[in-house]
């Protein structure tokens, strides 16, 4: 009888910690002793002797993987990558891998970026926050509503993500722009709409709603920094689903707060928490969420479904899905 593979599961609290960890941890099939921890620091003899570790936002340092003598595997549950350090896992010969292909995050992400896009169009916090307060605020809000039809979308990444909001952009009849390093199949362009692939400037200077959905790296942090934010139109609105340190996010705020920009919609920060200190907290014209785009119950349940298959396959000889680095 072989020995039983050993995984470790990272789930801070902020995503649900030993709670959601045990629900993930039921996932996995029999043979398989799944320790759940709420940092990597936590349990150092089971970090030790892991052949797989699961981390759901968690930082894996250098630390982590010189101390995890057994490791081969890390399985980030999510499409980012950010949080682990991959130069340290090259070294070490530890694989790293996402669930990006298995598309558990994409409907929802893509919903929530259009969510965010029509609050930022319909002025909807102003106007609920003004009816609360016994203000009929329609003649004061009507110069600033817009509509999302007819406007251009860039989006930055057409990868998985991206993809799913054009799909969701052309039943709003917009017109689809996109950068990214590789240009898609034209097949997959003409399904998107008609989407064109443009240089990051370019993009900036013609779309009305600019959507980030690339992973953060060396070359793409703060890829919209205070030269970028000045390329687009005093009229667009920039939203961020994707990674906080994408945007340089006090050259952000300067923006709004000299009107430069009609609004944000973001849902990720950096660092997340956000602390008090954030100017974009009391920033002009956003609209702000905890990061919750990938967290619904439908999502939460396929991304674990999609971590821990790659996870079973990898211990079990196959080649793990959604290789970085």
């Amino acid at each position: 009888m072989s020995a039983p593979r050993n995984v470790l599961a990272v789930i801070p609290p902020h995503i649900g910690g030993r709670a959601a960890g045990a629900g993930l941890a039921a996932l996995f099939p029999a043979g398989t002793r799944v320790t759940v921890v709420e940092s990597a620091d936590e349990d150092p003899a089971a970090l030790r002797s892991a052949h797989a570790l699961v981390t759901a936002l968690a930082p894996v340092t250098a630390g982590h993987l010189a101390a995890a003598v057994d490791l081969e595997l890390v399985q980030c549950a999510s499409h980012g990558f950010d949080y682990v350090d991959l130069a340290a896992a090259r070294e070490r010969g530890v694989r790293v891998c996402t669930i990006a292909s298995s598309g558990a995050e994409g409907q929802n992400v893509a919903e929530q970026t259009f969510a965010l896009m029509l609050a930022l169009a319909k002025r909807l916090i102003p106007a609920h926050t003004a009816l609360v307060e016994a203000d009929w605020a329609q003649p004061r809000l009507q110069g600033s509503l817009t509509e999302l039809s007819c406007k251009t979308l860039g989006i930055v990444g057409l990868g998985h993500i991206g993809q799913q909001v054009a799909r969701r952009a052309v039943a709003f009849d917009m017109t689809v722009v996109y950068a990214g390093r590789h240009r898609v199949p034209a097949e997959t362009e003409e399904r998107l709409g008609g989407a064109r692939r443009l240089p990051l400037d370019e993009l900036l200077r013609v779309s009305d709603y600019v959507t980030l959905h690339t992973p953060l790296t060396d070359e793409t942090r703060h890829l919209l920094d205070a030269r970028r934010l000045g390329l687009l139109k005093p009229t667009a609105f920039v939203v961020n689903t994707a990674r906080g340190a994408l945007i340089d996010q006090d050259a952000l705020a300067d923006a709004l707060q000299q009107g430069a920009l009609a609004g944000a919609g973001l849902d990720v920060f950096d660092p997340e928490p956000p602390t008090s200190q954030l100017r974009l907290l009391k920033a002009p014209n956003v609209v702000l969420t905890p990061h919750t785009a990938g967290v619904t119950r439908e999502t939460l349940v396929r991304i674990a479904l999609a971590a821990v298959r790659n996870v079973s396959e990898f211990l079990t000889g196959g080649e793990p899905r959604d290789l970085v680095g």
